[in-house]
């Protein structure tokens, strides 16, 4: 059964899409996410390698959660960031915005590369450690919304559903190469050779990456929806405000699905690698390859769902990845850990299996719960809190409760906490891509 497409929110001009743009906004938006999440999700495949670099200590479990709270601490910054590039955005351009988050993610990711560790400048090198993180998580606060915003305007508005698969396919990309380029380092180096200076290959890899994007990212135009709005001087004059006092009920949905998407996908992209090796022992090689592994069978899954969002609609397909979360998540942890590396690749898969059926319909569904005019910041401010408060949180949230219950299977019981936040939120969305 087929959806009727619906009528573009009040405020949403229409305007001509010319399809070579189009490929180009595709094409910009993906490699910025691909970058970004590359350059942020490394640090979370590292953790155990960097965690003794700057976390000297007897407790390796320590060492290990001192590094995810650094990891966390990136994206409880990401209001800030999501706030600043969404009032660029919404104000001077989304192609200004685009460019200067990504260049700021990437000079931060360059720059971790060639820190000094704790036995060379004590205490001081865990301090530049955080405040990069925190550059990175104040640029990433306006990366990923300010591509979805951008995908979201310059698509034709019939192929907005299925053409939102670009940015999640991006991101996912990011994942994986992050995975294959740790895996790829701790092959092919000993554990003293990746302890000493292996850790860092990975994170200069930012320097071509960002290169790449920029090249990209120059090239494009603003989207005709605010190049329109410009010509007609009809840009807020304080977009925060206007988010606040006119978009409240959007804006507490998207912080819902927010959490629902960022805590589930998080934990499954980040924690897991951590929990497979430090929990469960399994050679940390094969679970950087079987990490890359299962990030690009979701990006596989990627286009059919972008198809389906088409056809029967991003909150259809998105309820259905909630609850693919919902009823997996523990059964699948419990599997990991039947000293089976073979089981564990199924059992992560099986755990991620939602991850494109959510990440695909959502990333239309965000950018439609808001007008143009707003729709930057209030997407930045939504999505990021939500990210915060289950997103970047959650390898932390997941690993202490591990080390205060004792029990491995605790972190499950996150992942279906916050999709039932994500599936009441959504619960409550009456308009559709």
């Amino acid at each position: 059964m087929s959806t009727t497409q619906q009528p573009a929110p009040p405020g949403e001009e229409s305007a001509s899409h010319d399809p070579r743009t189009v490929r180009r906004a595709m094409l910009a938006g993906s490699i910025g996410t691909l970058i970004e999440y590359y350059d942020f999700s490394i640090y979370g495949y590292l953790a155990v390698a960097i965690a003794p670099q700057f976390f000297p200590g007897d407790d390796p479990t320590a060492s290990t959660l001192a590094a995810l709270a650094v990891f966390a601490s990136g994206l409880v910054v990401r209001p800030v960031g999501g706030v600043f590039f969404g009032w660029i955005g919404d104000r001077w351009g989304r192609r200004k915005a685009l460019v200067s988050s990504v260049l700021c993610m990437g000079v931060a990711s360059s720059v971790t590369g060639l820190l000094p560790t704790y036995s060379q400048i004590g205490v001081v090198a865990a301090v530049l450690l955080f405040l990069i993180r925190v550059v990175q998580g104040i640029s990433s606060g306006g990366e990923s919304v300010g591509a979805y915003t951008y995908i979201y305007e310059s698509a034709p508005p019939r192929r907005r559903a299925f053409l939102g698969a670009v940015t999640p396919i991006g991101s996912n990309l990011g994942f994986m190469f992050a995975a294959a380029t740790a895996g790829a380092i701790s092959a092919l180096t000993t554990k003293d050779q990746m302890a000493d200076w292996g850790w860092r290959l990975p994170f200069l890899m930012a320097v071509p990456l960002t290169i790449l994007c920029l090249w990209a990212r120059l090239r494009i135009e603003d989207t005709p929806e605010f190049k329109e709005a410009a010509r007609r001087a009809d840009i807020p004059a304080a977009p925060i405000r206007e988010v606040l006092s006119t978009h409240r009920t959007a804006l507490l949905q998207s912080v819902g699905l927010a959490m629902a998407q960022g805590g589930a996908i998080f934990l499954g992209l980040t924690y897991i690698g951590i929990y497979l090796t430090t929990n469960l022992g399994y050679d940390t090689t094969q679970v950087y390859w079987l990490s890359a592994g299962v990030v690009l069978f979701t990006v596989l899954l990627m286009v059919p769902a972008g198809r389906l969002s088409a056809r029967f609609g991003c909150r259809r397909v998105l309820m259905g990845g909630l609850l693919a979360f919902l009823v997996t998540a523990y059964p699948a942890m419990m599997l990991m850990g039947r000293h089976s590396l073979a089981l564990a690749g199924l059992a992560y898969a099986i755990l991620m299996l939602g991850s494109a059926f959510v990440q695909v319909p959502a990333a239309s569904l965000w950018p439609h719960l808001f007008e143009r005019r707003v729709r930057y910041t209030g997407m930045a401010i939504g999505y990021n809190l939500g990210t915060v408060l289950a997103g970047g949180t959650a390898p932390y949230i997941a690993a202490f409760l591990v080390d205060r219950t004792g029990n491995l299977l605790s972190p499950a019981f996150f992942v279906m906490l916050v999709c039932v936040i994500g599936i009441g939120s959504l619960l409550t969305v009456r308009k559709d891509v």
